[in-house]
């Protein structure tokens, strides 16, 4: 669309002169042809802190490749520590410091290093992007050192004179951990985090923190993502989610030490309900992960139970709210037969394993007691008022989506909704509205976005929320059915009746026509497009592949999560997508942070290459380098303007 001129005597504010315009669009030509920066995809962190960091950090193995590049000469040992000093330089100099190992030699040599390997990381950017990677105080010294080659004649002595110098002075410390920050900044160029970085681990709050502070970076949702939004929104039954997965994975430090938001009222309410009652089926899953020393696992377990009963009332409630989520088969309590302690399902009946419901009402079993509801309005407000807690999930709706096509890939969590024909599901709203694939996405998107941030939203609004955590009909979710009432109260072989079964999607997206079809609904047309897909972990134990339907698409959820890792039989997938191609990294588990410092150890990987480009991809053919050419499209414009004197020069 043409743009008029007032949209021209705006940009003349910024590029006031003719020299101004025009040096700006040689300057954007000229990074056109630059090589495309590294993208690196994550996906299922669930609050693994140590071992996403880890990753972040080491970009996926991509550091230590480039070491190896750089460096061949180096012998193991070596290059394993300079991979540790760049991944966790201060503490790797702490380390040195007490084992009396730093000297003037050891800084010589690692300054060296590092700038050879700072020297091949920055090469393919602008000299004024790397000015923007550094620290004010070191940007001259830095720039010298990058520019500079020790076997040039000219500057041999200049090159060594400085590195000398920064020893003297003292500033070896502070130049070693700088340079290490702007190889580890500057190795990656967009980050993709493809949902769920809530649950299961201890961290999630940590990971927020270092996603936050990382410069480029996009987020698509998951359900796992979503119920903390929606906590955060004030949905109750969202909150009651929340609390209870943290009590089942044992992580009650992520709301009370990581958000401030404090239990106490839960522990009181389920201390004097089930003060007689064992809770055996809610005791945590790992009774090990917990760090408030306050909580034992006793008390955990009858919170468990607490908030679980909350959880089952609140979602009858829901249910009935919204027939249009068509979600009757989430209602649990209505089929219990309290007298005879069974559930009846699936035709049969179900002894309990637990018959102990001192707040249900067995002729009104969704309705809350009077404590119930105070207790969970008041858990509520709880989360509605946590500052880190909206800091952390306004990031996630400004930097998030439902979905996200970027270079051509297309990008989500969990599916698109298809039915067995291998159509698209429709789903109708409230209002009888229609939608389906891509329209359906960005009608929850659009909603989920009204609902957060307008003030006029009712408490029945914010169950959309928790619709996109668990119904059949959310893209996040993608199964029939969840099972979590059968898992608390029915035995091990009971259980065995009652499966999440998964959306028709992921039976057909292992057909390349399918994933075609997906494509081509979000309007992407390139050979080279691919769709990439986490939620659901590869079982690589089982012989699955992560690499489905001819390449053209990519389970990323390779179980980073510890609780998968028997399951998975690794420690989850990375995707890297650089000028050169792309690259699925499958990781071993991390030790330890500790480890890694002390030890010099890595995460150990396999790389596999999935797409090789026999010439390097530019800028020009990126997402970044279609918004780039625009602008020169603009800017050629104003030029032009100004020449003809429609629009007058302002210097």
């Amino acid at each position: 669309m043409p743009k008029d001129s007032s949209y021209y005597e705006l940009l003349s504010k910024s590029y006031p002169t003719i020299q101004d315009a025009a040096i700006e669009i040689i300057n954007l030509k000229a990074i056109l042809h630059l090589p495309k920066g590294t993208e690196h995809y994550f996906s299922d962190i669930h609050g693994e802190y140590d071992a996403f960091s880890h990753m972040i950090r080491s970009a996926s193995g991509t550091i230590r490749q480039k070491i190896n590049e750089v460096l061949p000469e180096k012998s193991k040992e070596e290059k394993d520590l300079l991979a540790t000093l760049i991944y966790y330089p201060k503490e790797k100099l702490d380390l040195l410091s007490k084992q009396k190992r730093l000297n003037k030699d050891f800084y010589t040599q690692a300054i060296f290093d590092l700038v050879e390997v700072a020297k091949f990381i920055t090469s393919k950017y602008t000299i004024s992007k790397v000015r923007k990677a550094t620290s004010p105080k070191f940007v001259y010294i830095i720039e010298e050192l990058l520019q500079s080659h020790s076997y040039t004649f000219n500057k041999e002595d200049y090159y060594h004179s400085i590195i000398k110098s920064i020893i003297e002075t003292g500033m070896a410390e502070s130049l070693t951990i700088e340079l290490s920050s702007i190889i580890r900044n500057l190795t990656v160029d967009q980050l993709h985090i493809l949902g769920d970085i809530y649950d299961r681990g201890i961290g999630a709050y940590r990971c927020m923190e270092l996603i936050m502070s990382i410069k480029n970076v996009d987020i698509t949702w998951g359900n796992h993502d979503i119920v903390y939004m929606g906590a955060a929104a004030g949905s109750a039954i969202c909150v009651a989610n929340v609390i209870r997965t943290s009590c089942r994975y044992n992580h009650l430090c992520t709301l009370e030490d990581g958000y401030g938001i404090s239990l106490r009222p839960l522990v009181t309410f389920a201390m004097k309900t089930y003060m007689n009652d064992p809770c055996t089926s809610f005791i945590p899953s790992d009774e090990e992960a917990n760090q408030i020393e306050d909580y034992d696992t006793a008390i955990i377990a009858k919170m468990h139970k607490a908030i679980s009963i909350i959880l089952f009332k609140l979602e009858g409630q829901l249910i009935d709210r919204h027939p249009e989520y068509e979600g009757n088969y989430l209602k649990k309590l209505d089929k219990i037969d309290f007298k005879t302690g069974t559930y009846h399902a699936k035709g049969k009946d179900y002894k309990l394993v637990d018959h102990n419901f001192p707040t249900i009402n067995p002729k009104d079993p969704y309705s809350l007691t009077k404590y119930e509801q105070e207790l969970i309005d008041k858990l509520t407000s709880r989360f509605r008022h946590c500052d880190k807690l909206q800091q952390h999930v306004d990031f996630l709706f400004t930097h998030g989506a439902m979905y996200r096509v970027y270079n051509d890939n297309l990008l989500y969590h969990g599916c698109i909704p298809m039915n067995k024909d291998g159509s698209f599901m429709v789903f109708k709203d409230a209002k009888g509205n229609s939608y389906s694939g891509k329209s359906y996405l960005d009608y929850l998107d659009k909603t989920v976005r009204q609902v957060y941030y307008s003030k006029e939203s009712l408490s029945t609004d914010k169950d959309i929320f928790y619709y996109l955590w668990c119904f059949s009909g959310s893209p996040l979710f993608g199964k029939k059915d969840i099972i979590t009432f059968e898992t608390l109260f029915l035995s091990k072989k009971d259980r065995k009746d009652f499966k999440e079964t998964k959306n028709s999607y992921y039976s057909l997206i292992t057909q390349k026509e399918f994933c075609l079809k997906i494509l081509n609904e979000f309007n992407i047309h390139s050979d080279k497009s691919i769709i990439i897909n986490g939620h659901i972990p590869v079982k690589v134990k089982a012989g699955e592949s992560p690499i489905k339907a001819g390449g053209k698409y990519i389970v990323i959820d390779g179980g980073l999560s510890e609780v998968y890792h028997r399951v998975t039989d690794i420690a989850g997938y990375t995707l890297v997508y650089n000028s050169h191609g792309l690259k699925l990294v499958a990781h071993n588990v991390f030790t330890s942070k500790e480890d890694a410092i002390k030890n010099n150890t890595d995460i150990s990987h396999e790389v596999k290459s999935i797409a090789l480009y026999p010439k390097r991809m530019t800028v020009r053919e990126s997402y970044v380098g279609k918004k780039l050419s625009l602008k020169i499209a603009d800017l050629e414009e104003l030029l032009s303007l100004y020449k003809d004197g429609t629009i007058k020069v302002n210097g």
